[in-house]
Order: C-alpha cells, then structure tokens, then sequence
C-alpha cells in the first residue's frame, strides 16, 4: 500500500504527493479514511476526487493508495438492496451510524458477509470450464436464480455443493500449473465494460406494455432511449411503468442526483410495487441505487457506472436487464463540478469538454449480446435515461448529447401533462430509430397490418396538429366535414388510444395484440367515416352512433372474441346510416 499526504484542497477535489500511484486507483484520504479515486497524475502529485464530504480535511494528512480500481462487488444478494453510488448498502451504513445520516468515513461490505447461501453445482471435478461457463446456481429470491460464472478459464479441481458465504471457497480451478480459489462473489472494476462473444443488430423489441411507446416510437432490447421532460410531466411515473411492465427479468435503477424528496418516493413505492406476471413483490428482482442531489458529487458521478457494471453481470448469466437512470442531467453537472475544481477548460456551458464521449461511453455499454462461455447464452442491458433540462429546454448541451447516442427520444411534454394527459409523451416531438429493424418481429408476432396502422394513424395526428392552426382561427364549424372528421377521429386515438392510466389494473399495462385490436378498432371507424360521408351522410348522425361510445371503454376489454364482436359492431351501425 503506497503512502503519502494531502498537498491542496479544492472541495471534493484533493491533492496528494503519492509517488507510483496508478490513475482510477482507489485511495483512503485523512484521518477518518474517506474513501476517493485518482482521476488524474501530474508527476508525483495525485488529484482525488473523494467520494464524501472533505470539509475539515488539512494538508499534511496521510492518504494510503489501496493498488486497485474502483470495484463493484457482485454475487448473490445485489437483488432487493439499495446502495448509495459507491455500492455502500444504505441499510447497513444506517445501522453503523446509529442514524439516518451516512457518517464519513463509514465502509460497509456491499454483500452481505454473513448470510449462508445454498449452491447448487452443476459444474463437476474435472471439467474443463472457460471464462463465464456457470458452475452452479444460487436461488438469490423467489423470481430469480443467480447463475454463478467462473471468472477463469481452465480446469476444476474440485467444486461441492452446500450453504457458503459470499466469500467462502466453493472449489478451486487451475490454469498454466496455478490454483484459483472459486467463490461466489467477484470483483470487477466499474469503468471498463464486461467483455461478451458477439453484439447482435436490434430487432427485438422491448415490449413495454405503454400504447404509445410500443405502437409508435419502439424500444428495442439492448437498445438506448432518452425521456427529457420538465418539472412535473411524469418521468418517475413512466420509468417506474417500466420498470413494472416491460419484459426484461432484472430492473436497475439508478438515482443519481435527483431531489432527496424524489428519491424518497422512489425508495417508499419501489418495495411496496408488485410484479404482474407473478404477484410477488418487484423488488425481489430490482436494484435501486440511491444518490441524491446533497450527497457529494463525486459518489454521483460513480453512480451510473456502479449501475451499468451490475446490469452487464446480470445480462452475463443470460438475463434481460433495464436499467433505469434518473436523471444523466444531474450526473452531468456533478462532472461540470469536479471540472471546475480541477480548473479544465469548459465546454458549452461550463459542462467539460468531454461530455460527449463520457455519454457515449455510458450509453455505448446497452446491447443484446452473446454472453461468454462454452454454451449459447444471451442477454441485454437496455438503457432508459431520464434528463432534466432546465425549463424543460432540450437545447442545453447534455439533452442535445443525449440525443446523438440514444436511438428513441420520448419527449415529455409539461402542456399535456397540465391536461392530465398520461403518459405525457408528445408524439408530433418524439421519434424512434429502431422501426425499419422491428417491422418484421411486429409483422410475424402481432399482424403484417400493425406497422401500416401506426404509419396511417400518426399522419392522422400530423394533419390534426396543421388543423388546430385553422380551427384557432375560425372555429371547428368552419371546417369540411372530411376534415371535421379528421378531428374526430384524431381525438379518439389521443383519448382511447394514447392516454393510459398507470393505476387502473386494465389499462396499466397493454399486450401486444391489443394495441393492435384497439388501433385497428379506431381506423376502422375512420374508414367506416369516410366511406359514409363520400355517401352523403351527415357526420353529426356519425358522431350520435351508439358505437363511439362502446369504442370510449374498450380500454376495458381484454379477449380477441371482444373485439371482433366491436368490429361487426361498427359494421352495422353503418349500415344502417347508409
């Protein structure tokens, strides 16, 4: 262990005489061994960013190099924690503090060290293992099994079932002569991505079970999108819809720098969320990490990386993963912050001139890929990020960085949000990248007619949009009644179709093929519009048929059968006005 003391002090920012350190090492800073990181080496002098408060810090106090990188500890027990952005479980730090304030200079083991784990080997004496091959499994909760890969390649020279600690010895492996000890629990350092055999084209989606998104603007697994929205248009409620919803096993959710009141909702509802598809509780399959806006802002800036290194551990045993950070605006500003201290020059803004990249970097580590190991395994990371511009204003530099890596952009809107229009995704400002890719999984999984559908309603919305203009201007009255029908029309697809209540069990959550019924329910009747007025007949005797009314509540309706019976309905309700 490299030794050395403090020089200067700059807030979060340290200086350090600390001759042979190594850049991104992990240093104990001061008496009270506040935990930090070397970000940067200018001849013998180390500059630390230090993950807690350095207020009281002199120079002259000792800091000790600890040789290794800053790591994430990952094994069974990760699922249903929640840390703070160094992997510090925040239940533990509570209890050693005698408080709800984290005292500094506090360290907790992220795994639980005590705790018997019952594993069960699959791998035997003998076989020859590669790096990733599972060697056994651990039931880790009610919906998920931990799959425990060799860190190494070689040969087992001994493995056994039974209960064991994270830390305990399982067997013994040897490669070129040596022996490794296996355990249940690895090490891997948060800023390199986790290696994989092949990366895979997105042409799956991630079904998210939100009309809006899964019809209109798709989200492919091992793909990246971005939810930008002001104060109060609902990015927590639509992260949370899905994290609950969409079809991945495991669910990371990173808070890095929101409000301390957000968080806490976040920490209160999360545990209290069920899953869908099995009744238990969500969180026997989620992550959450915590960092508010007043924790120190080097932790923050740990945050997204501690995050995506548990994501990609679980995408290895084969799992799909969403990872959920809320919000990349407030990780950016605590980079903006320790640029300042280190007195870079700024970019745009006073953001640092590497912000670009570092976003890229992030983003860039989402993928639906081959894991590594002798058998076929895949997974995915999906990366769903929130920003937070400031009024809302997306063209403010980490939105507008955001957008050239991401491939879907779900704008948030705060006008729909005040009209109680849920989610509040403005679908004229939105777009998605992966809809040529998944054209064909829509065509042979739902019906060739669903992308043609989504095309044909959303020119609808578009010419909605361009006769608002007009009927701002003269009233709806003044209109065609092709073009009244337009709007008749466009007003069920934004109420019976894009809106959806996220606390109603019917509508929370919307499968596939009923999108496709609901959507093919309302263009019917807009067919059925215009067939009737090319025949003269008056659209106020359209807007009374019963059937309008039946199409308001088929939110409702949950069997196929239903909405073929609706279908013959809407038939002869027109035939009877012609």
């Amino acid at each position: 262990m490299m030794k050395g003391k403090i020089v200067r002090i700059s807030g979060p920012v340290v200086e350090a005489n600390l001759p042979d350190a190594r850049l991104y090492d992990v240093v104990k800073v001061g008496e009270e061994r506040l935990l930090g990181e070397i970000i940067k080496i200018v001849g013998e002098i180390s500059v630390i960013q230090v993950y807690e408060d350095t207020s009281g810090l002199k120079p002259g106090e000792p800091v000790d190099s600890t040789g290794a990188p800053l790591s994430v500890e990952l094994g069974p027990g990760l699922l249903q924690s929640i840390y703070d952005g160094i992997q510090r479980p925040l239940k533990v730090i509570e209890e050693q503090a005698g408080g709800v304030y984290i005292t500094r200079g506090i360290e907790a083991p992220a795994l639980d060290q005590k705790k018997k784990w019952d594993f069960k080997a699959t791998a035997k004496k003998g076989d020859k293992v590669k790096k990733g091959d599972i060697l056994g499994t651990v039931q880790e909760t009610e919906l998920i099994e931990h799959r425990i890969m060799s860190p190494y390649e070689g040969k087992i020279e001994s493995i056994s079932s039974g209960k064991y600690t994270v830390s305990e010895k399982i067997g013994e492996i040897s490669f070129e002569g040596k022996k490794y000890p296996l355990k249940l629990a690895q090490k891997w350092f948060v800023r390199k991505s986790r290696p994989v055999v092949e990366k895979f084209p997105p042409n799956i989606p991630l079904i998210t079970g939100q009309r809006i998104i899964d019809t209109f603007f798709p989200i492919a697994k091992g793909g990246t999108a971005a939810i930008p929205g002001p104060f109060g248009s609902g990015k927590t409620v639509t992260q949370q819809s899905l994290a609950k919803y969409s079809d991945t096993q495991i669910v990371i959710y990173v808070g890095c720098g929101e409000r301390g009141n957000e968080m806490t909702e976040v920490l209160k509802e999360f545990p209290e969320l069920e899953d869908p598809n099995t009744g238990k509780p969500l969180m026997q399959r989620t992550v959450l990490i915590a960092n508010t806006s007043n924790m120190p802002v080097a932790a923050r800036e740990a945050s997204i990386y501690t995050g995506v290194t548990i994501a990609e551990y679980f995408r290895d045993m084969g799992y799909d993963v969403a990872l959920m950070a809320d919000s990349t605006s407030r990780w950016a500003e605590a980079m903006r912050e320790i640029g300042g201290r280190l007195e870079e020059m700024p970019g745009e803004e006073g953001y640092p001139a590497y912000l670009a990249r570092r976003l890229a970097e992030f983003y860039e580590r989402a993928g639906r890929v081959r894991c590594l190991g002798t058998e076929d395994r895949y997974g995915s990371v999906t990366i769903i990020g929130a920003v937070s511009p400031p009024g809302g204003d997306i063209s403010e530099p980490v939105s507008q960085n955001t957008l050239r890596v991401t491939k879907v952009f779900l704008a948030l809107d705060a006008p729909l949000a005040y009209r109680r229009h849920f989610p509040a995704i403005n679908w004229l400002k939105s777009y998605t990248l992966y809809s040529n890719s998944l054209e064909e999984y829509f065509a042979k999984e739902v019906s060739s007619e669903f992308t043609k559908l989504s095309k044909a309603a959303m020119e609808l919305l578009q010419k909605e949009a361009e006769l608002q203009e007009v009927v701002q201007l003269v009233g709806p009255d003044a209109l065609p009644e092709k073009e009244q029908a337009i709007l008749m029309v466009t007003k069920m697809l934004r109420e019976d179709y894009l809106q959806q209540n996220a606390f109603v069990d019917y509508d929370a959550r919307c499968e596939l093929i009923k999108q496709y019924n609901m959507l093919k329910t309302i263009m019917k009747f807009g067919e059925n519009t215009n067939s009737a007025l090319d025949l003269g007949v008056q659209l106020k005797k359209i807007q009374e048929l019963p059937v309008k009314t039946k199409i308001g509540r088929m939110k409702e309706l949950l069997e196929i059968k239903d909405f073929e019976k609706l279908h013959k309905e809407i038939d002869g309700n027109f035939e009877e006005l012609r």
